[in-house]
């Protein structure tokens, strides 16, 4: 049986994750509004894999005796603006979202909960390349962003990406 507090902050990981999925849709959105069909491509994929994480948690919590209580997903409030806004806010959001994850880990180490610890060491290295992933795509649109051509071909890499489902194996 999961302690209360570790199941009160993995609930309430649920729907930030799913808060994180529609953070990236408004930002797909933008960037398709901007014709930027590549970071639109980007950031749906995004969405997807937030989706799939919040779906990752609430699995874990059924699982493990506890009980999944969703809560409203709040609408994205970034406003944006530029064609780096969403860049920005993704990483600021990306280093919310690993406190929130320390935050757990450290709630169930502190009842040595070691099943919830290696569950969640999984989201630790994810956070790890969600961070390096949205500051290497702010490098990129530093040094391309501002040129047609060099825009074109960034976005083109963007456009490249696959969804890939996550591959955690849940107790």
């Amino acid at each position: 049986m999961l302690d209360k507090r570790v199941a009160e902050l993995l609930n309430e990981q649920i729907n930030k994750e799913f808060y994180s999925a529609y953070l990236y849709l408004d930002f797909a959105v933008f960037y398709e509004e901007l014709g930027l069909d590549g970071f639109q491509n980007w950031y749906e994929i995004q969405a997807q894999e937030e989706r799939d994480h919040a779906l990752l948690f609430l699995k874990y919590l059924q699982n493990n005796g506890g009980k999944v209580k969703l809560g409203a997903i709040a609408m994205p409030d970034k406003e944006l603006k530029d064609k780096m806004d969403p860049l920005q806010f993704a990483l600021e959001h990306e280093r919310y979202v690993t406190s929130l994850i320390n935050d757990i880990y450290e709630a169930a180490y502190n009842v040595k909960d070691f099943r919830t610890m290696q569950f969640l060491d999984w989201f630790v290295k994810e956070q790890g390349e969600e961070e390096k992933n949205a500051e290497d795509m702010i490098k990129k649109m530093d040094l391309f962003g501002d040129d047609a051509k060099s825009l074109y071909m960034l976005n083109s890499e963007m456009l490249g990406r696959v969804y890939t489902a996550p591959s955690l194996v849940l107790d």
